[in-house]
Formats: C-alpha cells, structure tokens, sequence
C-alpha cells in the first residue's frame, strides 16, 4: 500500500513539476545604439529624447507586423503598408477590421527621419509617435482600445522580455508603445534607387530617363515654349523629392471640396485643400495617387498637371501661372518623365530584411 502511495505521489509532483511554466532565460536591458545608413543623405531630424537603439528598434518592428494591437488580432500596422509596395496599399482606400474603407489613402512609409512638418495627410499629428498609436483606436482601422492591447501584449513573455531589452522593465504602457513604433519608422531608409546609383557614378541614365531628369527640374517658361519644362522639383525638389509643405495643387476647385484637408487641423480657411506633399521615391509602386487615390497611373497625374489643374483661392501661385496654357507637354515629354520617375525606385527596399516580418 505504501508502495502504491509513494508512487502516486510522485506522480503528482511529477505532473506539478511538468505543469509549471518553464524558467525563461534571464533577459538584461541594452542599450547598443542602432546605427542609421543615410548613405549620401544629410543628417536627419531625430528626436533627441528617442535616441535608436538596436533593441527598441527590433520591438518597434514587432509592433509594426504585430496583429495584437487590432480588435479580433486581424490586422496589423504592416496589413495597409506592406514593404512590397513601399509600404503603403495599393487599394485607393484601405479596409479596416470592420470592413469599413477608411477616408484618405495609405502614406508610405519610409524616410520618416527627414520629416519635419508633422505626420499623416493633414498633419495631425506632430510627432511620428503620436501617429503611431492613432491607426489603432481609428474605427475604420484597427477599431480596438490601447488598453485591450496593452493586455494582450503583457500575456506574451516574449513581448514582456522584449520591453525589458528595449526600456529595462516589463511593464507595457502605450508611451513605450509608441516610442518604439516610432524608432522602427525611423529606421526605415529608401535611398539605393538607380537615380541614387546614378548620383554615385555607378550606372548611367538612358536617354529617355536623362531627358526627363532634365524635363522634371527645369521650370515651366511659357515665353519661351521650347525651353519649358515640366516644373516638378518646385514641389518635389531635394534629396528626397518633396518640400515639407502643405499644397493645394489643384484637384478640385472652390465649391467643390469633400476633404479640407490642412484647415481640418489648423482652422485656417488659407489651408483649405492643402496636404501634405509626399515623396516620389518609389512612386512607380504606390498607386493609386493624391491624398483620395484618385489617380491610377502616372499618366493620369501628369495629365493632371499638364492641363488638369482647377482654380481655388488656396491653390498654389506656381501652379495657378500655368492654368492658361497648361505645362506644354509632348507624349514625348511624359514619357520621359515618367521613365525618370521610375528611376526612383529603390528595389533594395522591398525586400531588405532589417524591416520584413520578424515572425
């Protein structure tokens, strides 16, 4: 009988023992800097009290793939801006949790570092991570609470040793969230397209793609026709093809406004119309175009701006000077603008693993 008892009782520690949530390995705070590649770029406007760090990057990263932080654990931040298209989507407007479409198109994200004039179409947002949280407790998007993800994230050891590597304790807050969200987002650098081997004397330009590197730079004359150009860099000018401006470049004339886009943030009826000015690296892959999608193809938008543009109080001066006659464009000059633009595209990008799918 004793036997019998000893038996079973070791069966029983045996059972708790094997029950019993196995010892983790001990995970330490680190601090080791992430390095930036900006390549030939200028130095860029990182946040001093955010300082990258490899460890908060790598959580930043996890977030960003992460289908936690939306409600049913559907979609994740990556679900609208897949690294394939330059992260963004190719849908003009993204669906959310809810099957619902949201009301602007998906930014890209990428070159986040050298933004200075706030985030998302209208600016809303001040700091990249202020944006990083709001797609989550959006309706239309990821519809869930940052109390609901908090919860779900704390249950996972994994994300627990994480914020231990990152911040040097486990607890989850959203400001931790968002501060590695943020870092992630910053990492994320686009700068080896053919233009930018070209720049480094690496590959040469076709005639097409120089005659319309030529055409994009040089400014619209229409007194002297011959030598006008299409006037694209007054907008998307510098090292990374935009302004940091707010621009209402002429998508819909006064009365006709469904999206007022800047002034919906500032209350400034001088900001009626106007967004944010993207990038155009990488524009051959992140169609559909403008703040509405309404564009399908590049042809579609330089058509818009060769004889497309409509008259508004806050469209811009540049473009208001070319309503008249349009920009005097040949099938020819937009062909070549277009093979210019294409000369943007960083493949490097699409596939780097530094910010592909952790898990």
């Amino acid at each position: 009988m004793k036997i019998k008892i000893t038996v079973l009782l070791g069966f029983i520690f045996l059972w708790i023992a094997c029950s019993e949530e196995p010892e983790r390995p001990v995970v330490e705070h680190d601090t080791t800097p992430y390095v930036l590649d900006i390549g030939e770029f200028p130095e860029p406007f990182l946040p001093e009290d955010n300082a990258l760090t490899i460890e908060k990057v790598k959580l930043g990263r996890m977030l960003f793939y992460e289908k936690k932080l939306s409600k049913g654990n559907s979609q994740s931040c990556a679900g609208c801006h897949r690294q394939e298209h330059s992260f963004t989507d190719t849908a003009r407007f993204s669906i959310g949790v809810e099957m619902l479409p949201g009301k602007r198109q998906a930014m890209s994200v990428f070159n986040m570092a050298w933004h200075s004039n706030q985030f998302f179409w209208d600016g809303r947002s001040n700091l990249l991570r202020d944006q990083s949280l709001k797609p989550i407790e959006d309706p239309l998007e990821m519809n869930e609470t940052l109390e609901n993800v908090i919860a779900k994230l704390s249950n996972e050891p994994m994300y627990r040793d994480q914020f231990v590597r990152a911040f040097g304790e486990d607890d989850i807050t959203e400001q931790k969230m968002a501060l590695a969200m943020e870092q992630f987002m910053l990492s994320i650098v686009s700068k080896d397209s053919k233009y930018d081997q070209f720049l480094r004397g690496e590959v040469e330009l076709t005639e097409s793609e120089e005659r319309g590197r030529i055409l994009f730079s040089t400014e619209y004359n229409p007194f002297f026709p011959e030598l006008s150009g299409a006037d694209c860099a007054h907008c998307h000018g510098g090292f990374n093809f935009e302004n940091d401006l707010y621009m209402n470049n002429g998508l819909d004339a006064d009365g006709e406004f469904t999206d007022i886009g800047r002034e919906e943030v500032t209350g400034n009826i001088d900001d009626k119309g106007k967004f944010k000015v993207p990038s155009l690296r990488n524009i051959e892959l992140t169609a559909p175009y403008m703040h509405d999608g309404r564009f399908t193809s590049l042809e579609e938008v330089i058509d818009h701006y060769d004889h497309g543009i409509k008259k508004s109080e806050t469209l811009d001066l540049a473009l208001l000077a070319t309503t008249d006659t349009g920009l005097l464009l040949t099938d020819q000059d937009k062909t070549d603008l277009i093979n210019f633009m294409k000369t943007l595209t960083d493949q490097n990008l699409l596939t780097n693993p530094e910010y592909s799918n952790p898990f």
